[in-house]
């Protein structure tokens, strides 16, 4: 579905991504692994149009996504679930769940069911402000943000940091039951081996910008986790 081809990146004079090629099949969760500072933020974000692209090629089911801008690739299918989750504190749920809605593709602009039945605690907490919610809740708002696109494509960077460990378990369980019950192909960037081996059916991992290693993971040894992964 997102084929990345001699992607290239730079901060200044600084070449950040080096040729990454990368590809997330239909229907299936690919995790994009690596220390801190690799890239995986950075690589994220080109893909979202948010860093322009220095070269390369970003494809969705075969569209050319290179040059678009954000919200342009929001309503060609594509959510995503920033690092820091990115609520707008002073807002209500409703309306930050109504924030998704503005890039929908189509004229609908009702919150959809998916993303209740999937986190039915925000039904719960429409009027309350995102601010006084906790971390683990204001991530699932997040998600549902994200959600409310009814996206093709669902992009999370690090969508389990700093939550309490019953909160991703159930995070987790919601990534799974996306993919396999509402056919939602997931690009994750994850530091969590546990949750990684556990709803991702492939890997890549990058270390100082450039793949050095990818494929199911399965295939993610212990070798790699020691060379690539650990401090």
């Amino acid at each position: 579905m997102l084929t990345v081809a001699g992607l290239n990146q730079f901060y200044g004079e600084s070449h950040t991504l080096w040729d990454v090629n990368l590809d997330v099949p239909q229907g299936e969760c690919v995790c994009v692994m690596g220390r801190n500072g690799v890239g995986k933020t950075t690589l994220l974000r080109t893909i979202m149009g948010q860093l322009r692209l220095a070269s390369g090629s970003i494809k969705l089911g075969g569209e050319e996504l290179g040059g678009r801008r954000p919200e342009a690739r929001a309503r060609s299918g594509i959510g995503y679930v920033p690092q820091g989750r990115e609520v707008f504190a002073q807002l209500s749920v409703e309306e930050n769940l109504q924030v998704g809605l503005t890039a929908r593709r189509g004229a609908r602009r009702r919150i959809p069911e998916i993303v209740y039945r999937r986190f039915p605690v925000l039904r719960d907490m429409l009027k309350r402000r995102a601010g006084d919610l906790s971390g683990g809740q204001q991530q699932q708002l997040a998600l549902g943000r994200a959600l409310a696109l009814e996206p093709r494509l669902l992009i999370l960077d690090e969508p389990t940091e700093g939550i309490q460990p019953n909160i991703v378990h159930e995070i987790g369980s919601v990534l799974e039951e996306l993919r396999q019950s509402e056919k939602i192909t997931i690009l994750l960037v994850e530091q969590k081996l546990p949750l990684a081996r556990r709803i991702a059916q492939r890997f890549c991992l990058l270390d100082r910008g450039r793949v050095v290693a990818r494929g199911p993971i399965a295939e993610l040894t212990d070798d790699l986790v020691s060379s690539h992964l650990k401090v």
